[in-house]
């Protein structure tokens, strides 16, 4: 599937973007977004499962926390990959853990959506936490 052939997802770059839809556009943009990261990963190869759990609780987060002024803290940065979508790393996501693409985790020089560099589990607690 071409990118072009999501009515919702091709035109989210940002959460702002994400928030311009209704709840039924959200639903749908959702499905869309599970089909880009099967599409994608099953092409490049990464962590599938955890971002695929993941899809709607990015999609809410974004839609009702006003990001980045707002921050996210992921405990798990392959769980994030839907935040990567929707926060503008769609165009760079077939890149994911390449050389030179983008990073399989969260990674603060990739974008100001990314609170702190999340890998694995249980590192969240503590950067949320420190001043």
């Amino acid at each position: 599937m071409t990118e072009n052939s999501y009515k919702y997802l091709s035109h989210i770059d940002s959460p702002a973007d994400l928030r311009k839809l209704s709840l039924p556009e959200l639903k749908a943009a959702c499905g869309e977004i599970r089909e880009f990261l099967i599409d994608t990963i099953s092409k490049v190869g990464g962590h599938l499962g955890a971002g695929l759990g993941a899809v709607e609780l990015a999609a809410a987060l974004h839609y009702v926390f006003q990001t980045p002024e707002d921050k996210l803290v992921w405990d798990v940065g392959h769980q994030a990959y839907p935040h990567k979508i929707i926060t503008g790393r769609k165009e760079a996501f077939h890149t994911i853990r390449q050389l030179d693409g983008i990073s399989g985790f969260l990674r603060r020089s990739e974008s100001i959506y990314d609170t702190f560099g999340a890998g694995h589990a249980s590192t969240a607690m503590s950067a949320a936490t420190a001043r």
